[in-house]
Order: C-alpha cells, then sequence, then structure tokens
C-alpha cells in the first residue's frame, strides 16, 4: 500500500520543478495573400483569446474544449518549429489546422505563418519575429 501512495504522490502534487525552463511561447500570426508571390503584410494573431467569457462558458469549458486543447497543441507544435525540433511535423501541423480554419477566407488564395516571441523589456513589449513560413494554397 505504501508503494501505491508513493507512486501516486508525484501525480496528485505537482512538482515545482515540472518546466524545464520558463520562457515565453511563440505567438502564431497569419497573413491572408491573393497571391503566393505576394509579400505579407497584414498579420492577424491566429486563434486569440476572448477578451470575456461567461461563467457558463467556464464551467463548461471545464469539462469539454476541444477548440482549446488543439491550439495548445498548435502552441507545442509552434514551441518545437522555433526550437528545430521536427521541423517539417511542426510545420506541416499548424499549416493544416490553419488551412482549415482560413478555408472561408474572401479574396484570398493563400496564406503563410509567423511565430513571435514578446516580451517585456523594460516598460515596452518588444515582438521578436523567429520565422515566417512560405505562401501556401488554401484549397
Amino acid at each position: 500500500m505504501l508503494r501505491t501512495v508513493q507512486l501516486i504522490l508525484p501525480a496528485l502534487i505537482p512538482s515545482w520543478n515540472f518546466f524545464d525552463v520558463i520562457a515565453p511561447s511563440p505567438r502564431i500570426e497569419y497573413a491572408l495573400l491573393s497571391a503566393s508571390d505576394e509579400p505579407p503584410t497584414d498579420w492577424q494573431p491566429f486563434r486569440p483569446r476572448p477578451e470575456k467569457i461567461s461563467v457558463l462558458t467556464m464551467v463548461r469549458r471545464l469539462f469539454w474544449n476541444r477548440h482549446w486543447n488543439e491550439s495548445l497543441f498548435l502552441v507545442s507544435c509552434a514551441e518545437r518549429l522555433s526550437q528545430g525540433i521536427t521541423p517539417e511535423h511542426s510545420a506541416g501541423e499548424i499549416f493544416a489546422r490553419m488551412k482549415r480554419d482560413l478555408s472561408g477566407a474572401a479574396g484570398a488564395t493563400h496564406f503563410c505563418f509567423r511565430l513571435v516571441f514578446i516580451h517585456r523589456e523594460g516598460e515596452t513589449l518588444t515582438h521578436e519575429i523567429i520565422c515566417v513560413s512560405e505562401a501556401e494554397p488554401l484549397t
């Protein structure tokens, strides 16, 4: 019985050493393009967090939040891409999910994404662009 408690205890009480490094995670931004050779200019955040949510929505999200789980997966793909770990797979997963969400965009035939680290330097927020993808067709 004591051995079982020793095995379960770390799962119930998390360790403060869970993360190797605490650092900002990359944000994913996208730009819609009307041609593959058009330079991206109007960058938008992909799946931004809502400003406010109701209490009922918060309670519902405790039990079912498929959209947020997929967004967390995209963040882990972006982190791996920024570190050079499985770049083809990570970029492919980001492209596939973005293509599904952006497929109804009017007037756009292509899109691209970029990874941005936002960190504070004194009183100002600094945006550091880590990578910019090639244009990908929406269809």
